[in-house]
């Protein structure tokens, strides 16, 4: 078992598609600087969706042409579709992001597809980001509840995983999309998603709706998981997810972690900078629960 844990801030992506205000494109570029200046290894840094319904998602590719350079980071994406994935080939992003919902109705309300057709486009893609060799993974959306139709069944899960996994995703993310998981109910999904996939091939979305994202964090590093989205200031929610509020904070993940004796390599100083800087930008990321006493450390 490794002593590193991989953090993706989904933040610039994930954090800021449902928020009241835009951001321009320079404030975007500048919160995804401070996130490579605190050190994080990996941040998704837009989506190539259509602007009309994701207004704030818009120039992502001006936005990739102005990222950072040589700082080690992987940057990533989230592409809905064949031309998602073609926009993120020209543009040469290294790590493109798929979603499937493990409840169909889900899929209805996000891509209007069932999940059997979200399956068959997926794998669609899959099959030519083999032949492009380029890196698609894939996200396992709503994997313990769904806002319409309740709680997932595991099996579901499972399956969805095993297709997508067959179809050629490099890397799993098992989401937990209107933040509805339960500690016990996480150790035992990714304890099996481990044993049969391995925990290498796994990471972790959490949002913080009822409070227990840090809890479900700790769940999952004990059933071997050792990636895991987070969004600097706790900033998320999903325009097609009723109910789903802010991830679970980049800053509060990285003490939890670090306090369990595991390794981040980023500088929390620089990270609760960059925390600031969202809240400046947005006027609504909370920050981490933990940030007040953070603070009071420096």
């Amino acid at each position: 078992m490794t002593n590193q844990i991989v953090i993706n801030d989904v933040g610039p992506r994930d954090g800021l598609q449902n928020q009241p205000k835009t951001l321009s494109i320079e404030e975007r570029v500048s919160l995804i600087t401070a996130l490579v200046e605190a050190g994080l290894p990996a941040i998704e840094v837009g989506a190539f969706v259509s602007p009309k319904a994701v207004p704030a998602m818009a120039g992502t590719d001006e936005v990739f042409a102005q990222l950072p350079k040589d700082k080690g980071v992987n940057y990533s994406a989230l592409i809905p579709n064949a031309r998602g994935f073609e926009t993120g080939v020209k543009l040469n992003v290294p790590l493109m992001s798929l979603v499937v919902a493990a409840s169909s109705t889900m899929n209805e309300k996000n891509i209007r597809m069932t999940t059997a057709q979200s399956m068959s486009m997926s794998s669609d893609v899959l099959g030519m980001a083999k032949e492009l060799n380029r890196n698609v993974q894939a996200y396992v959306a709503t994997a313990w509840e769904c806002p319409f139709e309740g709680i997932v069944q595991q099996d579901e899960v499972l399956k969805v995983t095993d297709g997508l996994i067959k179809a050629g995703a490099s890397h799993i993310v098992v989401a937990d999309t209107i933040g509805a998981a339960a500690p016990d109910a996480v150790h035992s999904l990714m304890s099996k998603l481990a044993a049969e996939f391995g925990a290498d091939k796994l990471s972790c979305h959490f949002h913080d709706t009822r409070a227990m994202g840090v809890a479900n964090v700790y769940a999952a590093i004990e059933a071997g998981i050792r990636q895991f989205d987070a969004s600097i200031g706790g900033l998320g929610g999903c325009p097609f997810a009723p109910g789903a509020t802010g991830n679970v904070a980049t800053e509060d993940i990285v003490l939890l972690i670090e306090q369990m004796g595991f390794e981040t390599g980023i500088n929390m100083s620089k990270l609760l900078e960059a925390s600031d800087l969202a809240t400046e930008l947005t006027g609504t990321a909370r920050g981490g629960h933990a940030k007040a006493w953070l603070k009071q450390q420096k």
